[in-house]
């Protein structure tokens, strides 16, 4: 019989787990796209039932299913990398199956790695900081970071600790790699906030630390999904938005907006690809190597093409656009900082040492590393 016969029928046996889940979610399943997730298995395992019976021997491909958001961008270029380098490591024994927005919302995806609905996802830390609270030290703001490369170095060290890993293990997920993103500035609609006094009672779509840093000046900070955010800036819902360089073209801020702000800084967003732990420790030895020996590659690759491509892009972009810029002077931002990072820092250890975390180990090893 067919060798990939015992992948095919774990996942069948996922989807009537995921059914079993329901009452993990209090009688409510998150949404997952399994009309198009049973797609995929049964496509796998038709392609490999039917090629046996011409062939009578037995195929070994193996098909991993994605779940991204959006559309292909400088924030998913890693995982396009990471597709295309194992296919070739293993001659397209291992496929990666790239799914924008087709298999889960990307809040979602983390509950879709835990009940095993697909076998790879990317999230952020912020969209459910209690399911993963480890990680969200990496969203604190003003921690100094950078650089892109500093973003992975600090990601990484993270990821690596026992207690990370633990957290996450919660959802079946093993950390793969973070999608490294340089410092968050607004893109605006309205009159632009000169001084930080003038952010009082502006409504802006930021989470994490960035959402405590601006807080932090009375503004409002509102959370939603990336693919909501032009519509509520068209829609006055938000006046302003919290993204990074690529976020800002890819989802239509720099379309709406009449100013942003060069030098706010107010932090990052973590947001790892994770496997689901059971899906990885089920491949052959050869196709778990190219897979992980394939990381540091596609990291590589995706800060390259960040620091270029779209970098290259971004200056251009917002002088086509007329989009006026707006600057803080240093004393008026040391002041911010000063007012909101260490405030930030103390709360997240309480809170997170409260939950059983060695969270005032974890900043130090990440504060430890800031500038090194």
């Amino acid at each position: 019989m067919i060798n990939n016969n015992k992948i095919f029928y774990s996942k069948i046996i996922c989807y009537k787990k995921s059914l079993e889940a329901t009452n993990k979610y209090g009688g409510n399943l998150p949404y997952f796209n399994w009309e198009e997730i049973m797609k995929n298995i049964f496509k796998v395992g038709v392609i490999a039932i039917v090629t046996a019976s011409f062939t009578g021997e037995a195929i070994a491909e193996t098909t991993w299913n994605v779940s991204l958001w959006g559309k292909r961008r400088a924030f998913t270029e890693h995982v396009e990398k990471l597709a295309e380098l194992v296919s070739e490591k293993t001659n397209g024994d291992l496929k990666l199956n790239i799914s924008y927005g087709g298999l889960s919302k990307n809040k979602e995806n983390l509950d879709g790695i835990s009940i095993g609905a697909f076998e790879m996802a990317q999230f952020c830390a912020g969209y459910h900081r209690d399911k993963n609270p480890s990680i969200t030290v990496l969203e604190l703001p003003f921690l100094g970071v950078s650089s892109l490369e500093e973003e992975r170095k600090v990601s990484q060290a993270i990821y690596a600790h026992p207690a990370v890993q633990k957290d996450l293990s919660r959802w079946n997920a093993t950390l793969l790699m973070p999608s490294p993103l340089p410092q968050y500035n607004l893109i605006g609609v309205g009159d632009a906030p000169k001084t930080l006094a003038d952010y009082k009672g502006l409504t802006v779509r930021a989470t994490g630390g960035i959402g405590k840093a601006m807080a932090a000046v009375d503004a409002v900070p509102t959370s939603m999904s990336a693919t909501e955010v032009r519509q509520a800036l068209d829609g006055g819902v938000v006046k302003a938005v919290a993204f990074a360089p690529h976020a800002h073209m890819s989802f239509g801020t720099v379309e709406s907006g009449k100013w942003w702000t060069t030098n706010l800084n107010p932090g990052t967003v973590n947001c790892p690809v994770v496997a689901n732990t059971d899906a990885l420790a089920a491949l052959s030895d050869a196709n778990r190597n190219a897979l992980l020996g394939s990381i540091d590659e596609a990291l590589d690759y995706y800060i390259s093409t960040y620091n270029g491509k779209t970098m290259d892009a971004w200056g251009p972009t917002l002088t086509s656009k007329g989009i006026e810029s707006i600057s803080y002077d240093a004393g008026e931002l040391a002041a911010f900082k000063e007012a909101v990072a260490g405030p930030a820092a103390a709360a997240w250890i309480s809170d997170n040492t409260a939950k059983g975390l060695p969270a005032q180990e974890l900043y130090d090893l990440l504060i430890g590393m800031i500038g090194k």
